[in-house]
C-alpha cells in the first residue's frame, strides 16, 4: 500500500481527483468484505481506487473507463507497477458512450463504482442499473459533494447547476420504491444502491 500513499500524494500535488481517506477506506473495506468478482468503474483517473478494489478482493477483475488519455496511460504504469494489469480491462473514452455499448453486449458486475462527472449521474444510473448482477452493488461517489447538496448555503453560480443535478439524482435514489439506498456520509458522501 506505500506506492498507493505515494500515488495519492502525487495526486493531490497535481490536483487530479482521488478518492478522500476515508472514502478510500470505506471501499476498500466494502470490497474486502463482500469479495466482488466482476467491477465496472467509471472514472480511472490514475488508477488509484481501481487499485483499491483489486487489492481487496484477490480474485477480482475490473473493466475502467477513462476519458482523459494522460490518466489512463498512468493508470496503466499503476496497474503494471501493482502486478494488477491481467485482471484489468482499461477503456479509453465517454464514460456514457462506453457503458451504452457494454450493455448492449450485456454485460453485467457484480459492483459498479461510478465515480466520474457528477453533473451526469443521473443519465448514467440508469443504465448501470440495467448492468448490475442479482444483489449488485451501485456504488457512486461524491453524492454530497462537500456538504453543499443537502445545504441551504448559496453555492455559486459556477457550482449551481452541478448541485442542482446532484440533488435530483438523490432524491430520485431515495424514493424509487424499487431501490434501497444508504447514503454513507464519508468523505465527499457515498451512495450505496441496490435494486430490491
Amino acid at each position: 500500500m506505500e506506492y498507493l500513499d505515494e500515488l495519492e500524494k502525487l495526486a493531490r500535488k497535481n490536483h487530479i481527483p482521488v478518492l478522500l481517506d476515508d472514502s478510500a477506506k470505506f471501499l476498500y473495506d466494502f470490497v474486502q468484505k463482500k469479495q466482488f468478482k466482476n467491477i465496472l468503474e467509471i472514472g480511472t483517473a490514475i488508477g488509484y481506487s481501481g487499485s483499491i478494489m483489486l487489492l481487496a478482493s484477490e480474485n477480482a477483475e475490473l473493466t475502467t473507463i477513462e476519458l482523459n488519455e494522460d490518466s489512463f496511460i498512468k493508470a496503466t504504469q499503476t496497474f503494471a507497477h501493482l502486478k494488477l494489469n491481467k485482471r484489468v480491462q482499461q477503456i479509453l473514452g465517454d464514460g456514457y458512450e462506453k457503458i451504452v455499448d457494454l450493455n448492449s453486449l450485456g454485460k453485467k458486475y457484480d459492483l459498479i463504482f461510478l465515480d466520474g462527472p457528477k453533473g451526469q449521474y443521473l443519465k448514467y444510473y440508469s443504465v448501470l442499473l440495467q448492468m448490475l448482477e442479482e444483489n449488485g452493488c451501485l456504488l457512486v461517489d461524491n453524492v454530497l459533494f462537500h456538504g453543499l447538496v443537502r445545504s441551504n448555503e448559496d453555492v455559486g453560480h459556477k457550482k449551481r447547476a452541478m448541485i442542482t443535478k446532484l440533488r435530483k439524482f438523490l432524491n430520485e435514489i431515495e424514493t424509487r420504491k424499487d431501490l434501497k439506498t444508504t447514503i454513507h456520509e464519508i468523505g465527499d458522501g457515498v451512495a450505496e444502491i441496490y435494486k430490491i
